[in-house]
């Protein structure tokens, strides 16, 4: 187990390099927005999310646009994210349970985010953490899940369930959602997935990978 000052030593480090209040990449103005917007982001890039997502707000303004839509609809707005048809049919059934059981508002409960269509843990602590600020969430996408075992805060498992509950233990619940999208943002910069830039790391000092001399 890490050492919980150099936890909270890798903790304010992170502040330190990426100190913007705004961390998440997938801009907003509304709370079903970014719940889309993350649906939309499954094994495609947040970038090419950004570049469709303007377009398809444009064509549909309101919630209740995208509730009447059907499928077909929106396949040509988010044809370039990738598996398109299923994401969208996720929106726009989404959508309408929005519509229908929410009263139009994103809810504010795991239990209820994981019955909307496309929504699975990591979406749901996403909006949790950022839309609702709710302590303790963690979300365990790519860069969380390989970066973290690096530095030895988890035991190196690639399984989102069991990384998202070993960084609930450790990291202070106030911490742990800024935490997981600072992680994102050192894996873009620095710890990149083929090539780890050890020699740039401001946190290798804690970091076990770097400590043991071990190959990404």
């Amino acid at each position: 187990m890490k050492p919980q000052e150099d936890i909270l030593a890798i903790i304010q480090e992170l502040k330190t390099l990426y100190p913007q209040e705004d961390l998440c990449s997938l801009p907003y103005d509304k709370d079903y927005e970014l719940l889309f917007a993350v649906r939309l982001a499954a094994q495609c890039t947040d970038e090419r999310v950004n570049q469709v997502t303007p377009a398809l707000y444009a064509a549909y303004p309101t919630l209740e646009d995208l509730a009447k839509a059907e499928p077909q609809d929106i396949e040509p707005y988010i044809h370039s994210c990738g598996f398109f048809r299923a994401k969208a049919k996720d929106i726009v059934l989404a959508s309408r349970m929005l519509v229908e059981q929410h009263g139009g508002v994103v809810p504010g409960t795991m239990e209820e985010l994981l019955k909307l269509p496309g929504v699975g843990r990591k979406t749901a602590n996403l909006i949790l953490g950022d839309v609702y600020d709710t302590p303790g969430v963690v979300v365990a996408d790519t860069h969380c899940i390989r970066i973290t075992g690096l530095l030895g805060l988890t035991d190196g498992t690639k399984d989102p369930g069991k990384v998202e509950s070993q960084l609930r233990e450790i990291l202070p619940p106030e911490e742990s959602n800024d935490f997981c999208h600072r992680m994102v943002l050192h894996g873009r910069a620095v710890c990149r997935a083929r090539k780890p830039d050890c020699g740039n790391c401001t946190i290798r000092q804690w970091c076990d990978h770097f400590i043991n001399g071990q190959e990404a």
